[in-house]
């Protein structure tokens, strides 16, 4: 496995692919830098020569904040909203959706699993 700022990428994966693995690149940034240093994105990592490797680590260190850096950032806006007290620092806090979406139905990913409210029968 080769290791790009800090994630493994697999053998197998074209680079195309696996450069998406990386924290703060999706698929059209990950184009957009193989178009930039030439390389075919059709190549599988273990194909990559240690140029290859070595401009992609260049590139990717010196134009993009990833990983580390990258949610270091975020974790620091969303503390900001949360500390201002805006409503959408509200909405992180109480851990519901923040980007106006309906929480009537649905939005169980930001509430998590229903928990059911009503009368217990006592045992006896």
């Amino acid at each position: 496995m080769a290791r790009l700022v800090g994630v493994d990428l697999p053998d197998n994966k074209k680079i195309l692919y696996a450069l998406p693995l990386i924290y703060g690149i999706g698929l059209s940034t990950a184009k957009k830098i193989l178009e930039k240093l030439g390389i075919s994105g059709d190549k599988r990592v273990k194909e990559l020569t240690d140029e290859e490797f070595t401009a992609l680590r260049k590139e990717i260190e010196g134009n993009y904040k990833v990983e580390g850096a990258l949610r270091a950032e975020v974790g620091a806006n969303i503390k900001r909203l949360i500390e201002i007290g805006c409503y959408r620092g509200i909405r992180h806090q109480k851990g519901l959706p923040v980007r106006g979406q309906r929480t009537r139905t649905n939005a169980r990913t930001r509430k998590g699993p229903r928990k059911t409210s009503g009368v217990l029968k006592k045992k006896g």
